[in-house]
C-alpha cells in the first residue's frame, strides 16, 4: 500500500507530520492493506488567517483493487486530529464496501451451469 501525503501552503509538510500521519493511516488501514493499492492523504487549513475551532481538514481518498476511488474528510483543531478521524472513516467505509461486495457474491442467483457429463 502506497501512502501520499499532501499539505497546503498553510501547512507545514514537515517529516514529523509525514511519519505521523503515515503511521496513522499504516495502523487504521493495516488489516485491509491487501485490498488497497494506494491512499492519497490532503491536509488543509481552510481558514488560515484565524485560528478558529476545526479548521483543519484532512481528506483521504483510497485506491482499491477492482473498484472505483472512494473518498473521506474529516475535520479537526489540528491536522494530525482530523488524519486520524478521516484514517477511521476510511477503514469503516472500505469494510463496508468489502463486505457488500462479498455479499453481492455469495447471494448471487443465476442458475447454475448445465452439466454435459448428465446421461438419461
Amino acid at each position: 500500500m502506497q501512502i501520499q501525503i499532501n499539505t497546503d501552503h498553510n501547512i507545514a509538510g514537515s517529516e514529523a507530520l509525514i511519519t505521523q500521519v503515515s503511521g496513522v493511516v499504516e495502523s487504521a488501514l493495516s488489516r485491509l492493506s491487501d485490498h488497497i493499492m494506494r491512499v492519497e492523504v490532503h491536509l488543509t487549513d481552510e481558514v488560515s488567517h484565524k485560528n478558529s475551532p476545526n479548521d483543519k481538514r484532512c481528506m483521504m481518498e483510497a485506491r482499491l483493487e477492482h473498484h472505483q476511488p472512494i473518498a473521506v474528510t474529516d475535520h479537526a483543531a489540528t491536522a494530525e486530529q482530523a488524519a486520524e478521524g478521516a484514517a477511521d472513516k476510511l477503514a469503516r467505509l472500505i469494510e463496508n464496501t468489502i463486505g457488500r461486495q462479498r455479499g453481492l457474491q455469495s447471494h448471487r442467483t443465476d442458475p447454475f451451469p448445465a452439466h454435459s457429463t448428465l446421461t438419461e
